[in-house]
Formats: structure tokens, C-alpha cells, sequence
């Protein structure tokens, strides 16, 4: 018997890289300033990193999966550069009010698909992004929530996660809050 494990959801863009507003191509990816470090201190820890993102700009017709899929790559290699990576990515394609998505944060069907394939206990897990729409899935799964805000972050979304989450400065201050709740991983034995 498997015992499910706590996880850390990251929205992507506006939180582990810079929000260009439908980021298109490979080299738009420019990272947020301490992401890189900040994942690969949830790596350290042994706490699957899982990206949950919508990438509406797909169903807009702005850019395709293709492009999509050359841009996860290209930030999967600047994390690697530093040392981090992510466990996995799950994306909504569509546009807002697409006939029959349930998947579009902040709805929780890839969060709790991403459970399934992972072995994730929802409920033990924290929920990080600059939106609200990105932290609002810990509520319905009772989850952590921790809203890092950015230059696209209305004041609403602030307002709403002070209530009832965390607000943290940067994605860094926000791995400080999950590893404080977190005991550190047991080395394996030395014989």
C-alpha cells in the first residue's frame, strides 16, 4: 500500500517566469529573479513540482500546442541550467468559456488528474500562483494557498487570498513557507 504524498502545484507564467502575456516562443522564456533556486529547494526536499497552467492563448489560435511544447521545453532546460526541474505539467487549452472545459483554473480536474497519475494527496498539497484563479483550487481540495503577486495581480486577488491563504513576497518566501510545514527528507542509511 501506497501512501499518497503532498505536492506543490506552480502556475507558470507570472510565477516561475515572466508573464509577456501569451508566451509564445522559446525565447520570450526569461525567468523569474530566485525561481530556479526556489524549485530546486521543493527538489531537495523530495516534493513533486507539478505546473498547472492555462494556456488559453492555444484556443485563441494565437499560438499552437507545438509552439506550446517548444516553449515547456525551453523552460525546462533554464531550470535545469540551475539545478531544478519539474515532475510534470498539465496545461487547459482552451479559451475562456469554451463549450464543455472544466479543466481552465480555477477548476480542479487537472489538479486532480495530476493526483491520480501521481500519487498526490490533494488535501496536503499547496496551491502557488500570482492569480487567484491559480490558488482558489486549495479551497475546493482543501489544500494550502499561497498567492505570489506580480504586476498582473489585481488588488482583488490580494484582498481574497489574505482572507483566507497566504501572501508571499516571491515564489522563494513561499517555498520558505511550505518547507517550514514540511519535515525534511531521512537520508537513506549508510551500511
Amino acid at each position: 500500500m501506497t501512501t499518497a504524498r503532498a505536492a506543490v502545484f506552480l502556475d507558470r507564467d507570472g510565477t516561475i517566469n515572466a508573464d509577456t502575456h501569451y508566451v509564445r516562443r522559446p525565447e520570450d522564456v526569461v525567468l523569474l529573479p530566485g525561481a530556479a533556486a526556489a524549485i530546486a529547494r521543493l527538489n531537495a526536499a523530495r516534493l513533486p513540482v507539478i505546473v498547472v497552467s492555462n494556456q488559453s492563448g492555444i484556443g485563441r489560435g494565437m499560438f499552437t500546442l507545438r509552439d506550446y511544447e517548444r516553449v515547456r521545453a525551453r523552460l525546462g532546460a533554464l531550470l535545469a541550467a540551475e539545478g531544478a526541474h519539474v515532475d510534470a505539467t498539465y496545461i487547459c487549452p482552451h479559451a475562456p468559456g469554451a463549450p464543455g472545459c472544466e479543466c481552465r483554473k480555477p477548476g480542479t480536474k487537472l489538479f486532480q488528474q495530476a493526483a491520480r497519475d501521481h500519487g498526490i494527496a490533494l488535501d496536503r498539497s499547496w496551491y502557488v500562483g500570482d492569480r487567484w484563479r491559480d490558488v482558489a483550487p486549495a479551497a475546493a481540495l482543501g489544500g494550502h494557498g499561497i498567492l505570489v503577486p506580480g504586476p498582473d495581480t489585481s488588488p482583488d486577488d490580494v484582498e481574497q487570498a489574505r482572507a483566507t491563504m497566504t501572501v508571499a513576497p516571491t515564489l522563494g518566501a513561499a517555498v520558505d513557507e511550505i518547507l517550514a510545514d514540511v519535515p525534511l527528507p531521512t537520508p537513506p542509511p549508510v551500511n
